[in-house]
């Protein structure tokens, strides 16, 4: 054998779906009925139905924690520190303030609120990556970062290594390259 048609999961009986157009007649859509899943199911009955997945997606929506609008949840779940330190006027200063300023502008802007950066200053590199949680807003994901930053400097002071993971973000930096 023929391996059989997929059939929708959702019985949608006697509705049409335009299907695309195609390259030799772009001028009007062709429909084709769905198939049949078993006996004929009473108008009232297919309405309801039909009725109800709208109604379970936007209560699906309403609920998912990707979609929610508001104040970041900016609650530590953990910050750490590198046990090593840089000196006042040490290079590796302005090279870590630069990252910093950099992930803070960079992510909220990203698509994917995800960024990775390195400063531009050979004679001490500092490496960087934060990220923000994929539901939030530009604006929600700058304050979520600018509270990890905040909160990695005054667990951490002049560490040369550091990370805070926030409920909904994270900012790590280095002198090292990393991956997170």
């Amino acid at each position: 054998g023929r391996p059989q048609p997929v059939r929708p999961i959702f019985p949608l009986t006697d509705t049409v779906v335009p299907k695309a157009h195609s390259a030799t007649n772009n001028h009007t859509p062709l429909l084709h009925p769905l198939p049949k899943i078993g006996g004929s199911m009473a108008p009232s009955r297919r309405a309801g139905r039909l009725l109800f997945l709208p109604l379970a997606l936007v209560h699906l929506l309403s609920s998912c924690p990707h979609t929610t609008s508001g104040a970041p949840n900016t609650a530590p779940l953990s910050v750490l520190c590198n046990g090593a330190v840089y000196g006042a006027g040490d290079p590796f200063a302005e090279s870590l303030a630069y990252v910093l300023a950099d992930l803070l502008a960079a992510t909220p802007q990203s698509r994917a609120r995800d960024a990775y950066t390195i400063s531009p200053y050979p004679n001490a590199f500092a490496y960087g990556h934060a990220a923000c949680r994929a539901g939030l807003t530009g604006v929600d994901c700058a304050s979520c970062l600018g509270s990890a930053v905040s909160q990695m400097n005054a667990t951490c002071g002049h560490a040369v290594g550091a990370r805070a993971v926030l409920v909904d973000c994270s900012v790590r930096y280095e002198q090292y390259a990393f991956v997170a």
